[in-house]
């Protein structure tokens, strides 16, 4: 029996760090260190699985693997991504609890890779079938098309999502897949105009320039050069790792599996391409008779005619903005600088826009209605850089939020639980990021409800106002700071710019530059830009611009990008908090994205901020296993009154005894079932067996009525039939009586002649000789007088059985040939049924001519004797060699190089094809070959050789040794007479370099 490692058995430190001694930060960072060297990147806190990023593959993730942890206890195994995710699934599937597995780190800490692991071990997990199949690879499929188009490489992690994604995984009762739906947050399309020093666009614009073919960039009216397109980062175009062109395929072929048409995609290419070509747009001054200055496209080479957009329709919306309100409509010429910032907003709006209407393309294919549901978050990491806006603003205001949950649903609500309970307990102290997202959400004096503010009031709304307000309201707050509060304080920092503000999250304190701040967060897109859109005979264009439809005017203002994205958070942590959490908390050990480096400082100050230590107190301290009253009672009141209501046994053995109830309960329903189903089955049977009986008799009865007198009739018919043969007989025999004496003779002679005959041609058809033409044979005749008659039979016999086999007299055989053999059937040429057979399709196509005959020969090899299977195909001027197993055509001989065919006057089938001397089919030399079918082949070469305008008459050698030109030697290949060997068949022997031996069994 396999022997299964439990979590203590050949342990690498400690894997749950509940169990680690003694509890201090060094010996946590330590035990982490310790297993992070032996490639051991899972460690426990409990039912938290922390998780390192390794940056390299290692061989914990293969099929094996997953076999190993399916079905298995938590604790049963070493600490493992799969143990977590098959506790969720189990969960969800067994006591039909919804589920949701919360990836929390910092950005490059390998949470993608993560919630990948997860995806692929659930579809690896669950149930079989064509439909589920579909199901799971739509679902594992939709991965690389939101990479491609929502992930970018950072100076952190070269795979960074730059969106935030939430996936629900849909469930029948079974446990089966049945589609999912997938929510995306704010995607950080500052990047598509703008990347930092040594990061990327988002990663499709570099895959569709290194993958597409030829002819797709020529319609698209792309180059291959990235310096070539403004919108590209160039210090880094490249990425170690990352095979751009591959990655492209695999994302067109993701798309077709989740379900997109090939006029999709084209049109999602061509909106790709469209942004690329927006970077390119230059503008030039031009001055008004009013003295001002009205923007002009410079270079007018009409690149967005694959959308059906004028060129003149886009000049105007750069170069004019309409303002309406109520019945007024007042336009303003944009300068250059404007026109630069309308370019770069539209580039940004249309790429946003294509990657909302992705996901819900996506969300078309495999949305079902709601049943269990299994939730992955992969959402943006912490994030500090050297100069962080309003995207890292919010992406670090979402961490807060999931920091939250999990301060909630570990450390307070357990403790706050054993309180309710009255379980003795010593508060283990933690820090609660409540403060701070109240900083950023509250409704009145939060970040986000200034900022929004400040975008709705009227007057000149500026970065600096914001930064204003923010000195006033939130000067006094613990967790905010800015030069103007330090200063108020008399604190002189020049770390802090006067255009800066920090917040102290709690991952750390970040510095936001409070330019663009405004701005980001109007995401204001001039009416004229999506008029514009709306304009193009582009069927996706009008789709993502609907409020460009004329009819459709909304003068409303549309909710700013904040206010919308605490929205979606609020709406995401309500829906995590009807689940049953999972959490994976995503540690990275170093900043260089380097393998087998472990950065302490680094590690510890991740460690302090995600409250790992704080984790480890509260389990340590509590219990392992929490359950309400009413569930607990709900799974296991069937086992016995013993354990009904009450338990103090291990759960582990609960679930076993429960597991074991359930698989005898399911044994008596499926006995009483089955039962139940073969009595009915039974019952009808034996009805049915009733009515059939009664049906037959019924019909037995009345068919033996009807043989009682079809017996009758025929009885009468037979008495009839011989009293008349007496009465014919008695007046025959009158009727001879009176010419007996004349008549008698002749009349018994001629009978006795037609007798005999007429025993003679009975007898001759039950005698006659074999159909072979060979067969001498003939029955011996009875009477002298029939000898003449018995000759000539013979011969019309034998004329008859040569006809018989379809063969014409042909004169390159001679008496002393035996070919009964080969001729047993008559001629049928195809004998491979070359245009039928699908294997020889191929090989079909490849002959311009009719084919006259195709069989199966060996054609022999000098060096051992030994046959190799080729097809032989007879055409009208060439024969024609190929492997039989490929079809592959190994030689063709034009019939004019043909010279003659040499045959042995044995019953062996070889024959040897030899070619003209200086042709270019003579370099390899002759061919010996051996057939089943040989009398058919040569005769049909004789024949298609004669008739044959460009090749002379084909000579036939017919002798027991002849010689084989092979390449540059000429061998002898000699037929000699045997004793039966290998079941009677042919065999060829070499007997050294100058001769073949083909031993021909002797035949009785």
């Amino acid at each position: 029996m396999e022997v299964k490692t439990s979590l203590l058995d050949n342990m690498i430190g400690v894997g749950d760090m509940v169990l680690l001694e003694p509890l201090s930060e060094d010996s946590f960072i330590e035990n982490l260190r310790n297993r992070f060297d032996h490639n051991e990147i899972y460690t426990y806190i409990g039912s938290v699985v922390i998780s390192m990023n390794p940056y390299r593959s290692l061989p914990i993730f293969n099929p094996d693997k997953v076999e190993e942890y399916r079905n298995r206890n938590f604790y049963e195994l070493s600490p493992h991504i799969y143990a977590l995710a098959d506790e969720a699934y189990r969960s969800l599937r067994d006591q039909d609890k919804d589920q949701c597995i919360l990836i929390t780190g910092e950005s490059g800490a390998g949470k993608t890779e993560a919630s990948k692991l997860v995806m692929s071990y659930v579809a690896a997990v669950c149930g079989k079938g064509q439909e589920v199949n579909k199901v799971k690879e739509q679902l594992l499929q939709s991965n690389p098309v939101l990479e491609a188009f929502g992930n970018a490489k950072t100076v952190r992690n070269d795979n960074s999502s730059r969106f935030g994604k939430y996936m629900d995984i849909e469930f029948d009762f079974k446990g089966d897949p049945l589609g999912g739906v997938i929510s995306n947050y704010l995607l950080e399309k500052s990047r598509v105009v703008k990347q930092p020093r040594g990061e990327r666009n988002f990663h499709v614009f570099y895959q569709l320039l290194s993958g597409a073919s030829d002819d797709t960039l020529k319609k698209l009216k792309l180059d291959r050069d990235f310096s070539k397109y403004n919108y590209l980062s160039l210090d880094s175009a490249a990425v170690n790792g990352l095979d751009d062109a591959a990655n492209f395929r695999t994302v067109k072929n993701a798309m077709q599996i989740v379900g997109f048409m090939e006029d999709e995609v084209q049109s999602v290419l061509e909106l790709v391409a469209a942004v690329l070509k927006l970077g390119n747009i230059e503008f030039k001054p031009e001055s008004r008779c009013n003295g001002t200055d009205e923007s002009r496209i410079k270079d007018k080479n009409g690149e967005f005619d694959l959308l059906g957009i004028e060129q003149s329709v886009l000049e105007r919306a750069f170069s004019y903005r309409t303002v309406e309100a109520k019945l007024e409509k007042v336009s303003t010429t944009l300068n250059v600088a404007q026109a630069y910032y309308a370019r770069d907003a539209l580039a940004k709006n249309l790429y946003s826009r294509l990657f909302s209407w992705l996901v819900t393309r996506i969300n078309e294919s495999i949305k079902v209605t709601r049943h269990k549901v299994m939730g992955v978050l992969d959402i943006y990491g912490f994030e500090i850089f050297e100069e962080n806006s309003f995207e890292q603003f919010i992406i670090n205001y979402c961490n807060e939020k999931l920091q939250q949950i999990f301060i909630e649903l570990t450390l307070r609500e357990e403790q706050e639980e054993y309180i309710r309970e009255g379980i003795e307990w010593t508060n283990i102290e933690y820090f609660n990021n409540a403060i701070i997202c109240d900083l950023i959400e509250n409704h009145q004096s939060g970040i986000l409800a200034m900022l929004d503010e400040e975008c709705l009031r009227p007057g000149t709304v500026t970065d600096e106002t914001f930064l204003d307000k923010l000195n006033t309201i939130c000067a006094e707050h613990q967790h905010f700071e800015s030069r103007l509060s330090k200063n108020s304080k008399y604190i002189t920092d020049h770390s802090l710019p006067h255009t800066c503000f920090r917040i102290q999250h709690y991952a750390g304190k970040v510095l936001y530059r409070a330019e663009g701040f405004v701005d980001k967060n109007n995401d204001l897109l001039y009416r004229d830009l999506s008029q514009a859109m709306y304009k193009a005979n582009h069927s996706l264009i009008k789709q993502l611009f609907p409020e460009g439809n004329p009819a459709k005017v909304n003068l409303k203002r549309p909710p700013t990008a904040g206010f919308q994205f605490k929205a979606s958070v609020g709406t995401l942590m309500r829906n995590l908090q009807t689940k049953n959490p999972n959490y994976i908390r995503c540690i990275k050990p170093n900043d260089k994205k380097a393998s087998h480096i472990f950065t302490d400082s680094l590690v510890c100050h991740q460690v302090r901020y995600l409250g790992l230590m704080e984790n480890v107190r509260v389990r340590r301290a509590g219990y392992a296993f929490r359950q309400a009253y009413e569930p607990c009672l709900e799974r296991y009141k069937m086992l016995c009154k013993r354990t009904w209501p009450h338990w103090s046994g291990p759960l582990f053995f609960l679930e076993e005894r429960r597991r074991q109830c359930l698989q005898n309960l399911a044994t008596l329903i499926q006995k009483i079932y089955r039962g139940w189903k073969c009595r009915t089955h039974f019952l009808l049977l034996k009805k049915s067996q009733i009515v059939v009986s009664a049906w037959y008799r019924r019909y037995a009865v009345r068919l033996f009525g009807e043989m009682q007198k079809l017996k009758y009739q025929k009885r009468c018919k037979e008495a009839v039939t011989t009293i008349a043969a007496f009465w014919h007989g008695t007046q025959v025999r009158r009727e001879y009586r009176k010419f007996f004496r004349a008549n008698a003779g002749k009349k018994i002679y001629d009978f006795t002649i037609q007798r005999i005959m007429q025993k003679y041609f009975l007898g001759l058809k039950s005698t006659l000789p074999s159909m072979s033409p060979i067969d001498k044979s003939w029955p011996a005749r009875p009477y002298l007088f029939l000898d003449g008659v018995h000759t000539e039979l013979r011969t019309v016999f034998h004329h008859w059985r040569v006809s018989q086999l379809c063969l014409c007299p042909s004169p390159i055989f001679n008496s002393s040939v035996k070919y009964y053999l080969t001729v047993s059937q008559p001629f049928r040429g195809d004998y491979l049924e070359i245009s039928k057979n699908p294997k020889y399709q191929k090989l079909n196509s490849a002959m311009e001519e009719k084919v006259l005959l195709a069989d199966v020969v060996n054609k022999i090899n000098r060096a051992n004797g030994k046959g190799t299977a080729r097809i032989f195909l007879l055409t009208k001027n060439s024969v024609v060699l190929a492997d039989q197993k490929t079809g592959q055509v190994k030689a063709s001989v034009p019939l004019p190089d043909l010279t003659s065919v040499s045959v042995s006057t044995q019953s062996d089938g070889f024959f040897a094809l030899k070619l003209k001397e200086g042709s270019a089919s003579a370099i390899k030399g002759d061919f010996l070959l051996s057939s089943e079918h040989l009398i058919e082949i040569i005769t049909k070469l004789h024949r298609t050789g004669a008739t044959a305008a460009d090749s002379e008459q084909l000579n036939i050698d017919i002798s027991d040794e002849f010689l084989v030109q092979f390449k540059h030697d000429k061998v002898c290949v000699k037929f000699i007479q045997g004793a039966p060997k290998n079941g009677n068949s042919v065999s060829c022997k070499r007997k050294n370099n100058r001769l073949l031996e083909v031993s021909v069994p002797t035949t009785a």
